[in-house]
């Protein structure tokens, strides 16, 4: 973890961009394919990871990784080939061996909330391919990120459910 992480306050949820939607991320109907959500969601945690050190040279040192439980998306507006898209990471809660956060793909240049990724990770031993306690300074990170995320608002798609609800 770099020392300017450390230092944040963690007043406001994380922010990454830069990233496009590629050209073999469309389907037939011309917008980025449902399959490629999840791929560049998890890209972007990887992006979100590095300056933790949970990236993947902290696999490879420790022999420690990330596998992802559960995972919501919500698709709310089409997002196009060459579109730039901007990021947002907010933790939602932790503990030992998990977190849960929640992601935001908005459209770079228009601003729009295109899509919302909520998941919850386990920390993995590869070894014994168990779940394991997050190392000490992760824990204390997650605690300090907790201290400002858990001020902000929650999500509006954060714990949803599917289904067709009740016809009225």
């Amino acid at each position: 973890m770099n020392s300017s992480q450390a230092a944040l306050d963690y007043a406001q949820p994380l922010q990454l961009a830069g990233m496009r939607v590629k050209p073999e991320h469309i389907d037939a109907n011309g917008h980025m394919n449902v399959g490629y959500y999840n791929v560049i969601f998890d890209q972007a945690l990887d992006e979100f990871f590095k300056p933790f050190d949970l990236d993947w040279s902290y696999v490879q040192r420790t022999n420690l990784s990330t596998f992802v439980l559960e995972t919501h998306v919500c698709y709310l507006q089409e997002v196009v080939e060459g579109d730039e898209l901007r990021f947002t990471f907010q933790l939602l809660g932790h503990d030992a061996k998990r977190i849960h956060y929640f992601m935001e793909m908005h459209h770079a240049s228009k601003g729009y909330l295109a899509a919302t990724s909520e998941q919850v990770l386990v920390h993995v031993d590869l070894a014994t391919r168990r779940s394991c306690p997050f190392p000490p300074e992760h824990q204390a990170l997650f605690t300090r990120m907790m201290e400002g995320h858990g001020r902000l608002p929650k999500p509006a798609q954060a714990g949803r459910s599917i289904g067709l609800g009740k016809k009225g």
